[in-house]
This record gives C-alpha cells, structure tokens and sequence, in this order.
C-alpha cells in the first residue's frame, strides 16, 4: 500500500474556529429567543382582529415565513451569480443553503395560509392566483433539489444549479406581486394595497404593527442567517468527509 497523498480538493479548508462556533452558538439561542418573543407577539400582545377573530394571528407568521423565504431565495441568486463569474465552490455552497432554507420558508407560509383558509374560506385550499403561485414557487425549487442531486458530475451540478436557482427567483416575485396585479385574487393584502382594498390591507392597530414587525424581523433576518450557517457548515463538513474519502481511495489504488 503506498502512502497516503493529500489530494487537491475545496473542501480542504482549516476548521472551523472556536469563535466562530461560539458565534454561530449563541446566533442559535437569540434566534430560538427571538421566535418565542414574536410568538408571544403574535399570540398574546397583539389585538385581536374584529372581523377574523383569533385566526388572523397566523399572518404574522404567514406573511414573515413568505419573506423568509425571500430573503434565503435571493442568497441562492447571489450566490448562483457568484459562482458562475469564480467557479468557487463555496457560493454553490451558499446558494444551495438558500435555497433548502428558502424551501422551508415556503412551505411554512403555504401551510399556515391553509389553516387561515379553512375557518374564513371553508376550504383549506382553492386555485386562487396568489396560492397557485406559491405552489408553483414550492414546486419549482423542489424540483430543483431533486435535479441537483440527479447530475452525477460535479461542475455540471454546480452550473446547472446556478442557472436554475438564478431563473426560478422568477416565481418568488411573481409570487410577491400577483396580488397586487390580479384582480380575480381574494387573497388578501396584509400589508399595502391591493385591487380588492384600496386603502391598503387589513386596519393593523399598533400592537398589530409591533407584532408584526417583530415577527418580520425574527423570520427574514434571524432564521435565514442562523438556518443557512448551520446548513452551509453541514456542507462543508460532508466535502471534507468525502476529500478524506478520496484520499483513502486513491492510497489503495
């Protein structure tokens, strides 16, 4: 057997520090804070809605999941952009991390809408627009994880998802604007003005406001960053397995 050779590869990067452990740590537990101080926002603080009673509590999840979703969506373009202009391996890192993150997010803003519909439109689902797009929102980048992790070749996986990731951020603004531009949508707007309500969503009294912002800034700032770290460590961690995989491999040969 010969000796082992240390083999070219991106994931040979040093590991992680100690303080970036300790950052990402304690990034975790403000985060896990921060969600239950929006919660108690959301569910306690907050007025009630005069006309949808308790269940209008659900949009300052709702709408902050969908701009979660936003947020980490718009990481997998800078990142696709990124690696198609430097071939470095860390941006598709980056940009798959946005994209589970931002697959996530969307879902949750698809499920919580679900359970609004069921107690003010008697139905947990209908082909309005705005739900039509969101489904196709979630459809399209589960088709992209699903085609990723089809394409044995590595530098074409890396290109092909760029690509992709950068075209379907398409379906998120679509998604985004549609209310606002439809006027068959009964969905409505919670925040500005939409074809059904000129004066611009729903009457939010300032404990509303707070709620809301709160839960804003818990969903597409805290989340997303401290989601995406962990996943992009998990990834750097799963390259540096496989590069001492390939070391091995290459020693026995």
């Amino acid at each position: 057997m010969t000796a082992v050779r240390s083999l070219p590869h991106a994931a040979d990067t040093p590991p992680h520090t100690a303080t970036r452990t300790r950052i990402l740590r304690g990034l975790t537990v403000i985060t896990l804070i921060a969600v239950a101080v929006g919660l108690f926002t959301a569910l306690v603080t907050a007025g009630m809605d005069a006309e949808q009673g308790n269940v209008q509590r659900i949009f300052y999840v709702h709408v902050s999941a969908f701009a979660g979703a936003f947020i980490a969506l718009g990481a997998t373009v800078i990142g696709g952009l990124a690696y198609l202009r430097t071939r470095n391996i860390k941006w598709d890192t980056f940009a798959l991390a946005g994209v589970e993150v931002g697959f996530a997010l969307a879902l949750v803003n698809l499920i919580t809408g679900s359970i609004w519909a069921r107690p003010i439109w008697n139905t947990w689902w209908t082909w309005d627009p705005r739900l039509t797009s969101a489904a196709i929102m979630v459809l399209t980048y589960a088709a992209y994880l699903m085609l990723r992790s089809g394409i044995e070749n590595a530098e074409t996986r890396r290109r092909f998802a760029s690509v992709y990731g950068i075209l379907a951020y398409v379906t998120v603004i679509i998604t985004l604007i549609i209310i606002r531009i439809r006027p068959d949508t009964i969905h409505p707007a919670v925040i500005g003005a939409s074809p059904q309500n000129a004066e611009g969503g729903f009457g939010l009294t300032p404990s509303m406001i707070t709620a809301m912002t709160v839960n804003m800034v818990v969903w597409s700032v805290f989340i997303p960053i401290t989601l995406m770290w962990w996943r992009i460590r998990i990834e750097n961690l799963a390259q540096r397995v496989q590069a001492k995989r390939l070391q091995v491999l290459e020693a026995e040969k």
